[in-house]
């Protein structure tokens, strides 16, 4: 036997045993000694931690205007296992809280005590400072409560609250599906607070104190070694003017509906209101009215402005224009007839009285549905494609190169998709068996379209601009670099922009033709601003018809682009375009010229009641005001 082998071999095994225990102990001085991060975690229930919130970053509109900012506001917080023996009555009095609150919070407390731990947790919030004081002088005599001062949102213009959205305390659902947050903590919901919250926000920071065998606080943990301080949230600059937006919130005053406004050249969003909406006035306690403004049959938690899907009318017809110049199945000055509407079979599309045949500029300037009927079937029946299937498809992808049948990819939180059908769907719908005439209605932008105002407002940005958009926008100087070069990026429709100026002479000509040659947006002339517009009433099967209106400003180099969506108000040129006319002209002036006419027109607006009766219900009524 090799006994110098052996002896080799206990010594290796000698040597391993030492070197494992060695490693062994290292690890356990380091975890236990060295590595304060992971003691913290293990041995928390010998710690409290003290949450400092950082006060939200300010909103600030596209002129440097602050729109939002902070005050100071003041809550009690509890850790229920640290609650000992207290003064109920004291208190409540303290606090201004009913008895019955505070024994209703304990009993949910020992309901759930195992989940709530030693967590700090929200007890009564929105203190003012007097209250607040008073607590702080007689904290001794309440172990467990503690004061914690915070920031809450106070608002410098009524900039509505769907555009501005709201800020509340997050809830276990909304914890589940963002674990970084933590009972107590506040969140924007919709509108900016929620498109820019990762960057208002802030950062949260943190006071650990220690705890005796009898979990008493006895002491800060390390003399604050450990402590981190609240980080401010970042300032936040938006393309919105906060003037315009004020202004068009109280034109928007007892109505139904929704104005876009969106510069051209940049595709930042102006204006943006939805009506009814919520006012700025509940913003701060929003928990408070919620259940109010849920039940609200006008749905003003609703963002109609990027959320509601509507026909959009004789708008729609700009489209059907360009693509049949750019088809080539007609020109500028090809002529359709109008008899009171268009005819075919045992179909008839109506239309008002206006002159007859006409071309393309007088066909947008009278708004003629039959010419419109006549030319979408030149475009659908034109001979170089095989099939319906075929040329419908080769429509709709020109319509889809102008936003439409998608999102936009705006950064507003909520936004929808616009509804533009498929050949398949008509395939489906009439068993292979359908032509030109069976989809009549989309020539005039009814039937089975549907687009948000967003849309319609990017429409008339990509018509001031000739053939291009940009995605429409709402923050300016995106913290990524990524988004600001995706908003940055030009997006060109199929269509040649040569084909633009006869669409255009049209829009110039219905608002600024001489009174009686049959423009039909004449109600949105302003002396000198070179409107170019469209008017459009889209059909409602519940009711009055919609008031729609887009247009631009001025003729050249336009500044601005407005969509206004009415929703049972009527006709486009009655109402819509009045809307568009004053924002137009608040935003390139600076104010309505005080003529009489002028006057006249903007007080009908701010002082109309278009609201209808029994929204829920299927049947529309306009308020008894309404005219």
């Amino acid at each position: 036997m090799d006994f110098g082998s052996d002896n080799n071999k206990k010594m290796m095994l000698v040597a391993g045993t030492v070197l494992a225990f060695l490693l062994l102990v290292g690890r356990l001085s380091y975890l236990q000694l060295i590595n304060t991060e992971l003691k913290l975690s293990a041995d928390n229930n010998a710690f409290r931690y003290e949450t400092l919130y950082p006060p939200r970053g300010q909103i600030f509109d596209r002129n440097g205007r602050l729109i939002v900012s902070n005050k100071n506001a003041f809550d009690i917080m509890v850790t229920p296992a640290d609650v000992k023996e207290f003064d109920t009555l004291e208190l409540c009095r303290m606090l201004d809280l009913d008895t019955s609150f505070v024994y209703s919070e304990f009993r949910r407390f020992r309901k759930y005590r195992r989940r709530i731990g030693f967590q700090t947790i929200p007890f009564a919030r929105h203190l003012s400072a007097e209250r607040y004081s008073l607590f702080m002088e007689s904290q001794q005599k309440f172990q467990g409560f503690t004061g914690t001062p915070r920031t809450e949102r106070i608002y410098e213009y009524n900039a509505g609250g769907n555009l501005l959205g709201y800020v509340t305390e997050v809830d276990e659902k909304y914890i589940k599906r963002h674990p970084e947050y933590r009972p107590g903590d506040y969140v924007g919901r919709t509108g900016i607070e929620e498109a820019c919250e990762r960057e208002l926000r802030g950062k949260k920071g943190c006071k650990i104190f220690l705890r005796d065998a009898m979990n008493v606080i006895k002491a800060p943990y390390r003399n604050g070694e450990c402590d981190t301080a609240a980080v401010p949230g970042i300032n936040v600059i938006t393309t919105i003017d906060a003037e315009l937006q004020n202004y068009v919130e109280n034109l928007m005053k007892n109505k139904v509906g929704s104005v876009v406004a969106i510069e051209p050249s940049t595709g930042e969003i102006l204006t943006m209101v939805s009506s009814p909406g919520i006012d700025v006035s509940v913003l701060g306690d929003i928990g408070k009215h919620y259940r109010q403004l849920n039940a609200d049959p006008f749905k003003p938690l609703f963002n109609r402005a990027v959320a509601s899907t509507q026909p959009p009318g004789s708008v729609f017809k700009l489209v059907n224009g360009l693509i049949a110049l750019e088809e080539e199945v007609v020109t500028p000055e090809t002529k359709f007839p109008c008899s009171n509407g268009y005819h075919v079979g045992d179909l008839t599309v109506g239309c008002h009285s206006h002159p007859s045949p006409i071309d393309l500029r007088q066909s947008v300037m009278m708004s003629c549905n039959a010419y419109y009927c006549a030319l979408f079937r030149r475009i659908l029946d034109n001979p170089k494609y095989p099939s319906v299937d075929s040329s419908f498809t080769a429509w709709r992808d020109y319509v889809g190169s102008f936003g439409f049948g998608s999102k936009l990819g705006s950064d507003f939180p909520a936004e929808k998709a616009s509804r533009v059908p498929t050949a398949e769907y008509y395939d489906k719908m009439y068993s292979g068996r359908w032509n030109s005439v069976s989809c009549i209605s989309l020539s005039i932008g009814q039937g089975e379209m549907g687009c948000t105002p967003l849309h319609l407002a990017n429409l008339a940005s990509i018509i001031a601009n000739r053939g291009y958009y940009y995605i429409p926008h709402i923050i300016r100087n995106h913290p990524d670099p990524e988004e600001d070069a995706r908003f940055a990026e030009k997006h060109f429709c199929a269509v040649d922009s040569r084909h633009f100026e006869p669409i255009i002479d049209g829009m110039w000509k219905a608002v600024n033709a001489e009174p009686g040659a049959g423009g039909t947006a004449r109600s949105a002339h302003v002396n000198g601003l070179d409107i170019c517009g469209k008017t459009g009433t889209a059909e409602n099967p519940h009711g009055d018809t919609h008031a729609v209106f887009i247009c631009f400003a001025p003729k050249e180099h336009p500044v601005i682009a407005v969509a206004v969506y009415l929703e049972n108000a009527g006709f486009g040129g009655t109402w819509a375009a009045p809307v568009a006319s004053l924002a137009v002209e608040k935003y390139i002036n600076g104010d309505i010229d005080r003529t009489p006419a002028r006057e006249v027109l903007e007080n009908r607006i701010l002082n109309a009641d278009l609201l209808y009766k029994n929204p829920a219900s299927d049947k529309f009524v306009k308020s008894k005001n309404a005219k």
